[in-house]
């Protein structure tokens, strides 16, 4: 196999560190977690009390300054464990983000120590009951008032986080007429009156993911809360269009790390497991099969951690981030259904970690943007026309 060079002994060590909290706090209870339908609250306490959260956040707001590859070993061991639950990938990688880059210094000193403490969760509500990969369609209106704030009304679905949010930054058009100008982000907290959370939503896969709907019933949003001040309204748009790439490379980065880890508990697996009085791992189209999903793999992390090294670089342009995203996801699921089959009827059974990760897989291929859209993103970089 080719040796990895991504990562630096400092970035080992942060994994090997993660590791070992995921061992203590997350594994003996995911199970539990996946039971209830959301994970305890307490996680995200003591994984900020030990810099486990926006570790890439400057010092000065409660991170590490450290950077993205410490989010990618995180979210390697979370992929590698099957921790679907825990939703800090979202908190650390999207949200924090994008209040560090855009919001007011205000904004920053108000909520990025409170998101690294674990004392705040947060989460972005884009997709609604009628709009996901397709942003320009979202409904969700903030319209301004004579005193300057904005009332926000509309409805989103699917949202990760969404129940422990204590802020959500939320996609709305403050000027609907305006299209995609007219698209502002809007910081929204628990407890804003008129602001209430749906019922948590039952899944295929991610089960201790607290995914949920939020309806949005005449908020008052004072102008102080628009992202970046009132400077920014009509600019949501473009901000979230910039954060996709580095978006969709997180879920290529779990895919990968998600199908490795799925490969070698199959392998694993079929060196044990006897049939007609001999291993499965004898019989050649195991180990065929094996040897072409693991080169396949094999062929993806290199060029993830390509394309990781161009997003330190801040070189990553959309449509490669979209190729990953989409040709990874796609490799997850097969991976993850040829290694089912060799796990025979027990491949089916919930105690096997393989059936989870089947059910965790399927997601990929849609959320971030569908892998439909992906390829709409390529071919128009390739100047290919669509509608």
């Amino acid at each position: 196999m080719i040796e990895r060079s991504l990562f630096t002994p400092e970035h080992r060590a942060f994994k090997d560190s993660y590791q070992r909290f995921s061992d203590r706090e997350i594994a003996p209870h995911h199970e539990a977690w996946e039971d209830q339908g959301y994970v305890d609250r307490e996680v995200w306490r003591k994984a900020g009390a030990n810099g486990f959260l926006c570790m890439t956040m400057p010092e000065a707001y409660g991170g590490a300054g450290a950077d993205r590859l410490y989010a990618v070993a995180q979210m390697e061991v979370n992929a590698e464990g099957g921790y679907s639950g825990v939703g800090f990938g979202l908190h650390n990688n999207i949200v924090a983000p994008y209040i560090e880059r855009y919001g007011t210094e205000a904004q920053k000193q108000k909520y990025l120590p409170a998101m690294a403490s674990g004392e705040m969760i947060g989460a972005i509500a884009m997709s609604e009951p009628a709009a996901g990969s397709d942003l320009q369609g979202i409904k969700a209106t903030a319209i301004k008032q004579h005193d300057g704030s904005y009332l926000l009304n509309g409805s989103k679905t699917f949202i990760t986080n969404g129940w422990h949010a204590d802020l959500v930054i939320v996609v709305a058009k403050t000027d609907p007429a305006a299209g995609a100008r007219g698209t502002s982000l809007l910081l929204v907290e628990r407890g804003m009156p008129g602001f209430e959370k749906g019922k948590r939503l039952k899944k295929l896969g991610l089960k201790a993911q607290d995914t949920s709907e939020l309806f949005f019933d005449n908020v008052k949003v004072a102008a102080g809360n628009v992202l970046g001040g009132v400077a920014m309204e009509g600019k949501g748009f473009f901000c979230l269009m910039q954060e996709l790439p580095w978006e969709r490379m997180q879920i290529a980065v779990g895919a990968v790390s998600a199908a490795q880890a799925a490969i070698d508990r199959t392998v694993a697996y079929v060196k044990e497991r006897k049939v007609f009085g001999t291993t499965v791992s004898t019989f050649q189209n195991t180990r065929f099969t094996l040897a072409e999903l693991q080169t396949q793999v094999q062929i993806a992390r290199v060029f993830v951690d390509k394309c990781l090294e161009l997003v330190l670089l801040e070189k990553l342009d959309s449509a490669t981030a979209s190729m990953a995203k989409y040709w990874c996801s796609d490799l997850q699921c097969k991976v993850m259904d040829e290694c089912l089959q060799l796990f025979g009827g027990y491949g089916y059974m919930w105690e096997y970690p393989i059936a989870r990760a089947f059910a965790d897989a399927r997601v990929q291929r849609i959320y971030g943007g569908t892998n439909e859209i992906m390829k709409e993103v390529i071919t128009r970089a390739m100047g290919l026309g669509g509608k």
